[in-house]
Formats: C-alpha cells, structure tokens, sequence
C-alpha cells in the first residue's frame, strides 16, 4: 500500500496553523478531528506472531512501514506488504519517516514495548501496544506519563476490553451492583517452569538480528530456548504467566475498583493513604524463571467512596482461592472475582468474555448499559485517533493495571512484605524489591 505522504503533510500544515508552531505535542489529535474521514498512516513495530493478528486488525489504515528483526516471522507480513518501507531497528525507522507516519503498533516482546513506545508517542504518534505493556513497574509507569505529556490517542492490547462480558461486568461494578466490595482474587494460570541458563551454544539465524532482538537487555548468547515466544517465561525478557495474562483475567476487576484512582495525583491528601501494602510469598522461586506458583495480597486503601480492599493475585493451581467463595462454581485454571456485600461478580473466561453475578440477594438490580458497544478492540483505537470516541485501554488504564501484575510478580519473587507508593512510583521499604521495580539498559537504549 503506498504511503499518503501529501496527506500526512497537509495534516500537520493544519496545525502549525492552528498551534502557531510545529510542536508534535497533540499532533495527530487535532488534525485528524479535522480531518477525520482520512486513512491513518501506521508503521508497525514487530510484526510476526501476534504481531501479524495487529497488524491485519489496523489494516483498513494505510500502512507505511514495518519494523522485524526476525525476517522468518515477519516472512508473511513481508510478502503482503511488499511496497511499503521495511527496516529492523525502529530507532532508525522512527526519525526517518516521521513525517510520514500519525499512529505506531508495537508488538515486540516484552523487554522491547516501553523503548519502542515511548520513542514513538515523543514523537506524537498514537501508540497501540500490546499487554503487559511493559516488563517493568517503571516501564508501565513512564509508558503513561509519556503518553499523558505527549497527548496521544493509546490503546494496551487487551483485546478481551471488546467483549460484552467485559463491559456488563464493568457496569454492574461501578454501579454498586453487588454493594461494597472489600475481598476480591485474580488467579491466572498453572504456574512457571524454572529455568537453566543453556551450556552450549548454537549457530545464530542468519535471518535474526539478534543483537536488536536483545534491546535494552544485557547482552547473553543467543539460544533458541530464548525465542520466538519461549521468551516470556524469562525473567530477563518477559513477564511469566501473570505478566502474559494478568492485563487479560484482571481487566474488569481492575476497572470496578476504580484503583486507577490510586495513580491519580491527589491536591493535598496524605501521601500514607495511598500507601499500597503488598505481601505474599511464591513456590519455586528461581533466578532465571517465574515462580512455579504464587499468591500475593494487595492491601489497597479507599479510594474515594470505595472502602479499603484485599485483593489477592496468585498464579498456580496449589495457589487457587478456596471453591467455597464461588457458591458451586468449579475453580479453573484462570479467574477473576469480587465480593460484595449483595453477592458477587466472577468471570472464568481468560479475557473476562464472560461474566456473572454469584449469591445475588434479594432485590439486586441490573444497572443501565452505559459503555458503548459493538467496535472491535484496534477499530477503536483507530475511531479514537481519528476524533471519534475514547478507547477503552489506554495508558492512563493500562500503565496501572501492568504495574499491579508486575508488582505481583516482585511480591512472589521477595517474598517478604513491602509498600508500594503509586504517585512516586517508590518502594523504600525494601531495597530488594525496589530493585526489582527496573534494571539497568544496555548502552544505546533509552526511554
């Protein structure tokens, strides 16, 4: 598909007119409101695998540019779009084509979305990027920031926020549905596998790239036990099970608690009261891996009328809340549920495509349907960024959420209690876990 440079070019002519000067800053925003019947122009950053799904979900819009270090998973993508501008190091692509380009997707590995992201949104872009939205609490926090000073139009990959369970779920929690709820679990999975640094080492791909693969991680030799997709159960790229569906199982819970509100900066409130205490402990601990299961509790304070509430996240089957609180529902391999004073919100589906009210008490009534429905989870993205509608997943969501999956992977990993301070982004209570909040990047890599 060729690349609307003219149009591109007439956009930003609009601002400049608007904002006399050539800020990026809320760029895309404003001239697409004005504009709004045009193709966006999107380069996609990583593009094979679930890549390939984001990039067929944005494919209505004009693609400009495709960024892979791995020419055999980004093969197909390639031969569909064998026109447009390819590269394999996206610090080089984004200057390049800035001028063509309003909106970016970035599907790389874990260890990879915060660098890719942020450069993209300081350059004014609008970012879709798949979940957990980054590997580290720091990470997730400055993907939000960035996003917030820079005005773009986000979107986290949580594709289950499209779904009716979702959203119904959503509405019966913000509407007091099942009254306060001050005891709520997310369970995700069967656990982690330890894992063994690899001996011996293999002849490098020649179609991998594999020192842009690595990032801003340090640098180890290349084993295929690293990649593709194998990736996630290393602490040194990806997030474990929790971090692969965290975002996706705790999305709803997430949302009904309102504890995004917890990140919102407060005028003069005590800095203590938003003070999140986190303790818990993890089975099969190792250096390399995620734990081979784990339960850790939230204490989260009120937040404005909403009581204080436990929240517990474990991964693992030994690990699971007990049947008792799901009133004849089998405990599966992944769930979300709040207890209420009037009965209580479950969902079993991963992606929370489902959901239910358990124990209802007498007199509980549906709430109005208030969010809107019936746009896929990257049409909506795209309506967004073009003036119409809000997203459902974006950053000022999504940064908290993933710093809550991530936190939960610290508290299994220390096992030791800790507080967690949302508006500094602080642990100083414990200097393991604090250093567990990011790590160091390799040179030539920055946020």
């Amino acid at each position: 598909m060729a690349t609307n440079t003219s149009s591109s070019s007439s956009r930003r002519g609009f601002l400049k007119s608007t904002t006399g000067a050539g800020l990026l800053i809320c760029s895309s925003r404003v001239a697409f409101g004005y504009q709004a019947n045009e193709l966006l122009n999107i380069a996609a950053i990583g593009v094979g695998g679930r890549g390939e799904d984001n990039v067929n979900g944005v494919s209505s819009e004009n693609i400009v540019a495709i960024c892979d270090v791995d020419q055999r998973r980004s093969a197909r993508i390639h031969r569909k779009y064998p026109k447009v501008k390819h590269y394999q190091d996206f610090r080089k692509m984004l200057p390049e084509i800035d001028k063509e380009i309003d909106a970016v997707v970035v599907c790389t590995p874990d260890h990879t979305h915060a660098v890719a992201a942020v450069a993209a949104m300081k350059q004014g872009k609008h970012v879709y990027c798949e979940k957990p939205l980054t590997r580290t609490v720091y990470e997730a926090r400055m993907m939000r920031l960035t996003a917030q000073n820079h005005k773009v139009v986000t979107q986290m990959g949580n594709q289950g926020s499209a779904e009716e369970g979702v959203r119904r779920a959503t509405e019966w929690g913000m509407a007091g549905t099942v009254g306060p709820v001050k005891e709520a679990y997310l369970w995700v999975g069967d656990g982690d596998k330890p894992k063994t640094l690899p001996k011996e080492k293999p002849p490098l791909p020649k179609e991998l790239n594999y020192d842009l693969w690595l990032g801003p991680a340090s640098e180890r030799p290349y084993h295929p036990s690293y990649l593709p997709f194998t990736w996630r159960g290393w602490r040194h790229f990806g997030s474990g099970q929790l971090g692969d569906m965290g975002c996706h199982t705790g999305n709803f819970l997430f949302r009904c608690l309102q504890l995004q509100k917890l990140w919102e900066v407060a005028s003069k409130e005590a800095k203590e009261s938003r003070l999140i205490r986190i303790s818990g402990g993890a089975t099969g601990v190792n250096v390399e891996g995620y734990p081979g299961a784990s339960r850790v509790q939230f204490e989260m304070p009120a937040r404005g009328d909403l009581p204080p509430v436990k929240l517990t996240v474990s991964s693992g089957e030994s690990m699971r809340p007990s049947k008792d609180l799901l009133h004849g529902h089998g405990v599966g391999s992944f769930g979300a549920l709040l207890v209420g004073s009037r009965g209580s919100i479950y969902s079993s589906n991963p992606w929370n495509a489902s959901s239910t009210i358990l124990n209802k008490k007498n007199g509980l009534k549906e709430p109005p349907r208030t969010l809107p429905r019936g746009v896929d989870h990257h049409r909506e993205w795209i309506d967004a960024c073009k003036g119409k509608g809000k997203t459902f997943s974006p950053f000022e969501i999504g940064g908290p959420l993933t710093e809550l999956i991530q936190l939960a992977n610290i508290g299994g990993i220390v096992g030791e209690p800790f507080h967690y301070d949302p508006i500094s982004g602080k642990i100083t209570d414990h200097a393991v876990a604090s250093g567990l909040l990011h790590r160091p990047y390799r040179k030539g890599w920055t946020l």
